[in-house]
């Protein structure tokens, strides 16, 4: 007996398999039949098919997200298979929003999928105007610079992930609430060392934590969720306990969070 798994979200509502695919979704009060319907006419934006984008475009699909435009200027490599799940070996030279797109439609053909390869730059701000949410899984200062000036000037939310060897950081910029910072009032015109696994290596999974992480606080948003601005959250993946005596180990918790203000002098929200 062939059992059909196709779900359809239409304008209409969610038909029987729809409900039966999102029903562990649909148990949540904060979600129910009607967040659900809200997450399948949501548009995100993912920046980067690498570590962190692979969880979180995999997270997005999955959950129903029902349009998702991926934008990456990158071809997979045989390097990449240790962290970018959404990718495979039969993948090795395809570009990365390629394969991306197709694993994503394996996971879930109900969605819509768009393709950008090329990387972002200040020229794509027009881009986000149709766009929900932004998720930066992007590997590099100049691309993260651009796309928090961007989402600032279109008021579009977005969600900022990195992660080097141990360690992970996340925060989130809206420029919806007026007294909130972005991500150039964290570094406040400061220089800021840039370094990459290539150079420094990276702990496999810890791109599930953030980029699962990223996906959480993408779903808060499109679902109208409260969310945390101005935070620096940090996640030590080496801190998980502290030994105290010969037999007794005391929790040291893995997470930290450092609060920043609104720079007066930032060049991507400073009022005129």
């Amino acid at each position: 007996m062939t059992i059909k798994t196709t779900s359809h979200v239409s304008s209409q509502g969610l038909d029987d398999n729809a409900l039966l695919r999102y029903s562990r979704h649909i148990m949540l009060p904060q979600i129910d039949i009607q967040g659900q319907q809200q997450l399948f006419n949501k548009h995100a934006l993912i920046i980067g098919l690498g570590g962190l984008g692979s969880p979180v475009s995999q997270y997005l699909a999955a959950a129903g997200v029902g349009k998702l435009t991926l934008m990456d200027d990158d071809t997979v490599e045989l390097s990449n298979l240790q962290r970018q799940i959404v990718h495979s070996e039969s993948s090795i030279g395809l570009s990365k929003v390629s394969s991306a797109r197709q694993s994503l439609l394996r996971l879930n053909s109900n969605i819509e999928i768009v393709s950008i390869e090329r990387r972002f730059n200040a020229t794509d701000e027009a881009l986000l105007a149709d766009i929900d949410v932004v998720l930066d899984c992007s590997d590099n200062l100049a691309t993260r610079y651009a796309i928090n000036h961007a989402c600032v000037q279109q008021k579009t939310p977005l969600i900022i992930g990195a992660a080097i060897q141990f360690e992970g950081q996340l925060t989130i910029v809206d420029a919806n609430d007026e007294a909130a910072p972005c991500y150039a009032c964290l570094h406040r015109g400061q220089p800021v060392s840039e370094i990459r696994c290539a150079e420094m290596g990276v702990f496999s999974p810890l791109l599930g934590v953030i980029g699962s992480m990223q996906a959480v606080e993408a779903l808060k948003i499109l679902l109208d969720l409260p969310v945390a601005l101005g935070q620096l959250l940090l996640y030590d993946g080496l801190a998980t306990q502290s030994v105290s005596g010969a037999n007794q180990a005391t929790p040291n918790n893995p997470f930290d969070v450092i609060r920043y203000r609104r720079w007066l002098d930032c060049p991507s929200c400073a009022k005129p």
